[in-house]
């Protein structure tokens, strides 16, 4: 089910560890989970879960901001987004609060089910925490790891999912929305947006917002 491409990163990755095992044991957890979302992908030829899919973007752009990235943030990275479709949008009320309510409750939930996946591993409790405070995006700009996995979402969100959601949003609120992503990231995220290869009218609206 792993792609030889993920497959090299994630031995890469293991390579620099003390206890490489454990770390191979988490992610196939990890992958196992999300390879049973219902919502279905083609990847490589291969049909695949889509957060797992998406699991695998995620894991790669944050070694592509930081080829030397901690086993921490590297598993919070796995798991940032684990089970994410067992709580749906629609099982929380509609509007801001609502939204807002469900985005809360998701953070909690994925750093919940990545810290039972890293115990069952033989992860430590402090390697735990830190993980469940990188998935959570605590501190931030005090945090590195928290702050690349920021800079990481956002940079897969312009890179894979921001043509299509375009496409069913406003140009004023997309505008608005992608000023907010430009403000969440680093410098170092911010430089990498802009080196991104996006469709011509992804261009136009990035080059509004920061014109703004």
């Amino acid at each position: 089910m792993i792609s030889e491409m993920d497959l090299e990163r994630i031995e890469n990755a293991a390579n620099r560890m003390a206890e490489a095992t454990r770390f191979r044991k988490a992610i196939r957890s990890i992958d196992f989970l999300n390879d049973d979302d219902p919502k279905r992908v083609a990847d490589e030829g291969r049909d695949i879960g889509y957060e797992l899919y998406f699991s695998r973007l995620l894991f790669a752009k944050t070694l592509s901001l930081d080829n030397d990235a901690s086993e921490s943030l590297l598993l919070a990275a796995r798991a940032q987004h684990v089970g994410r479709w067992k709580m749906p949008r629609s099982d929380f009320p509609m509007g801001r609060t609502g939204y807002l309510k469900w985005r809360s409750g998701l953070k909690r939930y994925h750093a919940t089910v990545a810290a039972e996946v890293l115990e069952d591993a033989g992860y430590d409790s402090a390697t735990i925490d830190h993980v469940r405070s990188i998935n959570l995006k605590e501190n931030l700009k005090s945090n590195p790891d928290a702050q690349t996995m920021e800079d990481a979402l956002c940079l897969v969100f312009l890179e894979v999912q921001f043509s299509e959601f375009r496409l069913k949003t406003s140009e004023e609120k997309m505008i608005s929305i992608l000023r907010k992503t430009w403000g969440k990231m680093s410098e170092r995220g911010q430089k990498a947006t802009l080196a991104l290869d996006l469709g011509e009218e992804e261009s136009r609206l990035v080059g509004l917002a920061l014109a703004g």
